[in-house]
Order: structure tokens, then C-alpha cells, then sequence
């Protein structure tokens, strides 16, 4: 019987990141989640654990890492990867650890970065694509993306419910490059069903803004 919760703990040693992610990629797949979608999560995680074992402990101290999964009712999972002792979060824009923290962004739905006294835990939360959806109920959404001078422009036509927000954000995010180019969203065409577009925007600008760049949103109203 497969298990809804999942916990390691090893020592902080960069030896211990592939059999972890072996782990975790399989707990994932029996958890339901598909190859692609489990793919994202197992990066997710090994930015989180990379940052751990390089910066928490400087040498010569050691300590462990813990990483623990817990899947949803909803099918949503929540992934916690804990250290016990101190690592900074540098500028995105500016080193490629920076830039392992928008690939996190960009691969899951929410990144929160918890640090204390006592040690930084990383939470990531992703949720479960549905395994088919009726074209006849629910059209969804599509992008499109081009290139200009000036940044990187994405399209957004149809409809966007709320369920659908997080995998939106995963688009603009991507085509923003993890955040490292400027783009606008044109959401000029969206159709009746657009619950889930408030939020996705709000968490780009995030990642945007920490990179050093801007969202900007084309509505038709200025």
C-alpha cells in the first residue's frame, strides 16, 4: 500500500542528493503524479537540498538534511526540505544559487522560505493535474508567446478557473525565463472564466520583482 507521507534524513553531503531524488521520484509516480509533473518537483527538491548541503554547514561542522512529503485528499503535495543550520538567500539576478531559487518558483506552485535561529526550512506545494479533462467542459486556456526588443510577451486566450491558475503561472514563469527577462501578459482575450488569473499574475510579478524586472499586464482598459 503506497504511503501518503514520505521522510528522509540524511547526512548534508552532495552523495546523498541522487539517492534522494530517486526516492522521492518514485514515492511521487506512485503518488499519481506523472512523469513531467514528478520531474519538476524532484528539481524543486534539489535545489532546496543543494542549497542545504553547500551553505548550511560551513567545514568543517556537519549536520543532516530532512525532507519530508505529504500528499493531500485533494491531491495537492507539500514538501519540506529542513536544515539545521544557516544559509542566505543571495539576489536572484546575480548568482546561479539566486537563480536555482526562480527554477524553484518555476517548477512548482508556491515556494516559501522559512529561516531562523534554528535553521532554514524550504516548503514547496504543487498540486495534481487532473488525469483528463473534457474538452467539451472545460476548453482551458492557451498561450502564446513571442519575443520583442524590449522583453518577452505572452497572450492569454480562454477561459482560466481558478484550478488552472497555478498551471499558468508555471507558463509565464517559464516564458519569463525563471523571471530573468521582462514580460508582459495580455489578457485582453481571456473568456468568461477567469478566477484563477488574479493570483498567477501575482505570484510572476513576485518572481519577476526579485529578479529585477517588472510584469506588465495588458487589460484593454487604460
Amino acid at each position: 500500500m503506497h504511503e501518503d507521507f514520505l521522510a528522509l534524513r540524511f547526512p548534508a553531503d552532495a552523495r546523498e542528493v541522487a539517492p534522494v531524488r530517486h526516492q522521492l521520484r518514485e514515492w511521487l509516480q506512485g503518488s499519481g503524479f506523472g512523469e513531467d509533473e514528478a520531474s519538476d518537483l524532484v528539481l524543486a527538491v534539489s535545489e532546496a537540498v543543494n542549497n542545504s548541503v553547500e551553505h548550511a554547514y560551513p567545514a568543517p561542522a556537519r549536520g543532516t538534511v530532512e525532507v519530508r512529503a505529504r500528499l493531500g485528499r485533494d491531491g495537492t503535495v507539500d514538501i519540506d526540505v529542513t536544515d539545521h543550520g544557516q544559509w542566505r538567500v543571495p539576489p536572484p539576478a546575480l548568482t546561479m544559487r539566486g537563480r536555482g531559487l526562480l527554477l524553484m518558483r518555476e517548477s512548482v506552485d508556491e515556494v516559501v522560505i522559512d529561516r531562523s535561529a534554528r535553521g532554514t526550512t524550504v516548503r514547496l506545494r504543487r498540486a495534481r493535474s487532473p488525469v483528463a479533462l473534457d474538452p467539451q467542459v472545460e476548453p482551458g486556456c492557451k498561450v502564446h508567446v513571442y519575443e520583442t526588443s524590449s522583453g518577452v510577451v505572452a497572450v492569454v486566450r480562454g477561459n482560466v478557473p481558478a484550478e488552472a491558475g497555478p498551471s499558468l503561472r508555471r507558463t509565464l514563469v517559464t516564458a519569463a525565463r525563471g523571471g530573468t527577462v521582462p514580460l508582459t501578459v495580455d489578457v485582453t482575450h481571456l473568456g468568461e472564466e477567469r478566477s484563477g488569473v488574479e493570483h498567477a499574475l501575482r505570484a510572476v510579478a513576485e518572481a519577476l520583482e526579485a529578479a529585477g524586472n517588472r510584469l506588465t499586464v495588458r487589460d484593454g482598459l487604460n
